[in-house]
């Protein structure tokens, strides 16, 4: 039997969990006030509060740690890697304390959680299915400018895991099917799942608009934006990344509220939330163009795909590629401990970080 402690370190939050194999124990989302947070400098500082709040919710909710079997986090902003489970080592403390590709609290997971398997004599630790999963195939990083590359960072933990789920439920390999996954939340990416790898994907800042993210945009329209008197980087970025979508037009980023808008007459709601499910629609369908239509299945997961309407409608759209299945919901605790548990059981290898200087 596994006892598997699970975090997922947020910007304002630490949510964290105990499964006993398959069954959640507790699950608990940790919140840190500004108050709490301004105190630190950098992320990294805030390892030690966070270790110790962790530990005391595990006690409050009566587990030991001294029961533990196994840790897994949610990874950080390391370099590029492939999907699945890495065991957490020195190298990836070090690559995420003095060298991550970028500042996000998701770095302290690992950090968290090497240490408290250190006080464990080494229980294993792992994470999976980081931010920074990138399995794209070369023909689908080419652009139009030989400066750019397309990336395939995205949300790959539960878009993944919807992936394999889907694949259980059908007697089916990971390694066998072809799945085109949309993951639908406060951003929107879609990924294409071909015999064990994320070989495309359409990341949140070239596909659909979403609740607060532009999606993809006419780029000469954003150059003139971009010059534009008063316009520079910190500005357009939280616009693109903010400030589009729904919240551009309606000044929320909740779908239900614009959803209800339009079935109470709204025009410009119905208009523009349709206008969101074509995008969704749209971008599925290219996807589907790299395996020349071979999809076994469609799948429709994230916190909006709750909503029957939108995933109907969606539906209608695409169905004559394949048949859409829905998952609702991030499911992203659920996520990191079936991936540790695999590992535990052997039915996966998790692979070794190496640190990469800068």
């Amino acid at each position: 039997m596994e006892k598997i402690l699970v975090m997922n370190p947020g910007s304002t939050s630490t949510k964290i969990a105990v499964y006993q194999d398959e069954t959640p124990v507790f699950v608990e989302s940790i919140e840190h006030s500004q108050d709490e947070l301004k105190k630190f400098d950098t992320i990294i500082e805030q390892y030690e509060m966070r270790k110790d709040l962790i530990l005391d919710v595990m006690e409050k909710n009566g587990v030991k740690k001294e029961d533990l079997t196994a840790i897994v986090s949610r990874g950080g902003l390391l370099p590029p890697i492939e999907a699945g489970a890495y065991k957490v080592n020195d190298d990836m403390v070090w690559q995420l304390t003095y060298a991550p590709q970028n500042e996000h609290a998701s770095n302290l997971g690992a950090v968290i959680a090497r240490a408290i398997s250190k006080e464990l004599n080494d229980i294993p630790a792992y994470i999976y299915d980081a931010v920074t999963v990138d399995e794209l195939e070369p023909l689908a990083r080419v652009t139009g400018l030989p400066s750019m590359q397309r990336k395939g960072m995205g949300h790959n933990l539960n878009m993944r895991a919807a992936a394999m789920k889907y694949a259980k439920e059908s007697g089916k390999s990971y390694n066998d099917i072809s799945v085109v996954v949309a993951h639908l939340g406060g951003g929107i990416t879609l990924s294409l799942h071909h015999h064990g790898r994320i070989v495309d994907m359409i990341s949140d800042d070239e596909g659909p608009f979403s609740p607060e993210r532009a999606g993809g945009l006419p780029v000469f329209q954003v150059i003139d934006m971009a010059a534009s008197e008063g316009m520079d980087k910190k500005i357009m970025m939280k616009t693109v990344k903010s400030q589009g979508g729904l919240m551009g037009y309606f000044g929320v980023n909740d779908t239900r509220i614009v959803e209800k808008m339009m079935k109470d007459g709204d025009k410009k709601a119905g208009l523009i939330y349709n206008a969101m499910i074509l995008n969704v629609a749209r971008n599925i369908a290219k996807l589907a163009v790299y395996v020349d239509g071979g999809i076994d299945n469609i799948i429709l997961t994230g916190g909006i795909a709750y909503s029957e309407y939108f995933t109907k409608e969606v539906e209608k759209r695409v169905k004559f590629i394949a048949p859409v299945i829905v998952y609702p919901g991030e499911n992203e605790m659920e996520s990191l401990a079936l991936g540790a548990l695999r590992v535990q059981r052997g039915e996966e290898t998790a692979k070794t970080f190496v640190k990469v200087e800068k």
